[in-house]
């Protein structure tokens, strides 16, 4: 159940990306700004649909690729579901949960149906055409049930707002403390999307009902904002005092490293209003600490709801969205007291704790320089840090599913103990997570997208990414670096083909080297052999990649044609296990080389030595080979 709701939590995030547009559309269009109508109403085009909005994002994030079948099929249901309510009772008012409810059906209908076949005569309605069809069959099942039966959950909700609406301090206080303890999981979307998007109800002068605390004060609502004023003074004060308390306790020797890394972190979240990096680089050194966080939070909510401050935000309550809005906010010069207050409260709390109780802030750790080494080696290229996470998180073959959200990476994995925690920590990873029995969330910052985006593109083709065995063994065979070396009799052909440079194979990932050195082969026999003596390191599951380790440590990866990991091991069959020792010439796969090429993009084999550094691959032939051919290649 906690998996699913971050997955609608993570699914927000995308459509959640328009609100800075509406808002600037909004704000901008209004008489004390640029005077524009137009662009009001432009904006409010968003505002007024977020329920449709939200379930064509929710659809995609929830389709396992992302498909726009997914994403037709949620507006379709939604459309479905509430034209049906209303025609049943117009009273029923489901909101942006209608929606929500619409995008998660729509996408879990999506990862069901979308590879459905049907007989030749109907095959037209088959596949991804079928999912929009098969989603209205079920929102009108759903419609007709929630026309007649929503009424009582709608009176419950209708309650818990008017509660949280009218509690005074108490609702806000509530509220704020609420917004940060759910961030660890990932469930702070779901209950933002509620009081942002849905709760409250405003008539503008042009006869329109806006609902949602955001859509309310942008529109002009007198009631509205004090929902949001109270998160100004911790975003732009209260945790940028927390980033100083901390590179205050930092060791001497470690400050100039940290130092960087904290101040960045603190502008965006003075500037832009996101937290994240800064509230896990301490929430799992500390639980106190972020228990402190939350309960600031909710005093700052409180302090300006009993000074009659309104203020809000399009995005986030940063320096951005305090500026733009100020002409409209009610009192807002003391968000800026406040802040101050909460700023040296946030500091002199922080720096005790931390001091106090030894707390292994950024730059107290006790293998300093360690994680500074690994994290500047990082810091090379997403494509480097990609393999170099998947490496940490056990290998591209431990992790059932990869999503993310703004800062951070959600992950299925099918053994979360391979995870290795401080490699993550080392490679710049600010926090882990561990939810359920087999999720785990890494927060990696802002740029958490090229990283996953990264990652995705080798776990999409395939590529084995074998998590180190021990630190130990990382060390020797960075000591044995030098014996890295392969002379042109030690390899030997591993199919008869015809050989083509690396840089002609019609892939990115392979033709630009990001998985190492080597050559590509378009085989024209069905048997693949070990080119090395050596041990199999990797039998990759669907068994379309094997990876061999010789005695030196060189690592030689054969990635039988491109894109071939979907074909789940249909024309593959594995004549070695993992571990198992070979020799030059042992057969290691025999491939349906007519049934993959039917199915692939292509049957070209890149063979690849992964694990090289300053050496150099030569490769001597080119043209048809055959099999078990020496002087090939060699590596000095």
């Amino acid at each position: 159940m906690l998996n699913f709701l971050q997955k609608i939590g993570k699914s927000l995030m995308f459509p959640i990306a328009t609100l800075p547009a509406a808002a600037l559309l909004v704000r901008l269009g209004m008489e004390d700004m640029l005077d524009i109508p137009f662009m009001t109403a432009a904006g409010n085009g968003i505002l007024e649909n977020l329920a449709l909005i939200f379930a064509i994002g929710i659809a995609m994030g929830f389709a396992k690729d992302g498909s726009g079948a997914a994403a037709l099929a949620g507006a379709i249901g939604y459309l479905v579901l509430t034209n049906g309510i209303e025609s049943i009772n117009d009273e029923v008012e489901m909101g942006v949960f209608a929606g929500v409810l619409a995008g998660v059906v729509a996408g879990m209908l999506y990862n069901r149906f979308h590879d459905v076949k049907f007989p030749e005569f109907l095959s037209f309605f088959g596949g991804k055409r079928f999912v929009p069809i098969v989603t209205s069959g079920a929102m009108v099942v759903l419609a007709f049930v929630l026309g007649y039966l929503w009424v009582y959950p709608q009176y419950a909700l209708d309650a818990t707002t008017s509660w949280i609406l009218n509690a005074g301090e108490l609702g806000v206080g509530v509220y704020g403390v609420l917004n940060r303890l759910l961030i660890p999981v990932g469930l702070h979307h779901v209950i933002n999307a509620f009081i942002w998007f849905d709760f409250g109800s405003f008539t503008t002068a042009s006869d329109e009902v806006v609902r949602g605390e955001i859509n309310r004060f942008l529109n002009g609502d007198p009631n509205a904002g004090y929902f949001l004023a109270g998160f100004f003074p911790i975003m732009m004060f209260g945790l940028p005092a927390a980033c100083l308390a901390m590179y205050m306790a930092a060791k001497k020797h470690r400050k100039a490293a940290v130092g960087g890394m904290l101040l960045s972190i603190a502008l965006t979240s003075f500037i832009t209003g996101v937290t994240e990096p800064i509230e896990f680089s301490f929430m799992f050194l500390s639980p106190l600490l972020y228990v402190v966080h939350s309960i600031l939070t909710g005093v700052a909510m409180v302090l300006a709801f009993m000074l009659d401050i309104r203020h809000g935000f399009g995005f986030s309550a940063g320096l951005i969205d305090y500026v733009l809005n100020f002409n409209i906010a009610q009192n807002p010069l003391l968000l800026l007291v406040i802040g101050l207050v909460m700023g040296v409260i946030y500091f002199v709390v922080f720096y005790f704790l931390i001091v106090k109780l030894d707390l292994k802030t950024p730059g107290r750790e006790d293998d300093d320089e360690l994680a500074e080494e690994e994290t500047t080696e990082a810091s090379s290229g997403y494509e480097a840090k990609a393999t170099k996470y998947l490496q940490a998180l056990g290998g591209s073959e431990n992790i059932k599913s990869l999503d993310y959200c703004t800062t951070r990476l959600r992950l299925q994995m099918e053994n979360r103990d391979n995870a290795d925690e401080k490699a993550l920590k080392r490679l710049g990873s600010r926090g882990v997570m561990k939810v359920g029995k087999n999720n785990l969330q890494v927060v990696v910052g802002t740029t958490v997208e090229f990283l996953a985006t990264a990652m995705k593109k080798q776990m999409e083709h395939g590529i084995p990414t074998q998590a180190p065995e021990s630190e130990e063994k990382a060390e020797k065979a960075e000591s044995d670096e030098n014996l890295k070396t392969l002379t042109a009799d030690e390899f030997a052909m591993p199919v008869e083909g015809e050989i083509i440079p690396l840089e002609e194979v019609p892939d990115q990932v392979f033709a630009e080297g990001m998985m190492g050195q080597g050559f590509a082969v378009n085989p024209s026999g069905d048997v693949f052999h070990s080119p090395i003596d050596g041990k199999i390191v990797n039998v990759f599951p669907t068994k379309h990649a094997i990876g061999i380790e010789n005695d030196q440590g060189l690592e030689v990866l054969i990635h039988v044609g491109l894109d071939t990991v979907k074909l789940e091991g249909n024309g593959f069959e594995s004549l070695v296990d993992s571990g198992q020792q070979v020799k030059k010439g042992d057969p290691l796969l025999r491939v349906d080389l007519e049934k993959v090429a039917a199915e692939a993009p292509s049957i070209i084999t890149p063979v690849i030595f992964t694990n090289l550094e300053s050496e150099t691959v030569q490769v001597h032939k080119k043209g048809n080979v055959k099999l078990g051919e020496t002087g090939i290649v060699t590596i000095k």
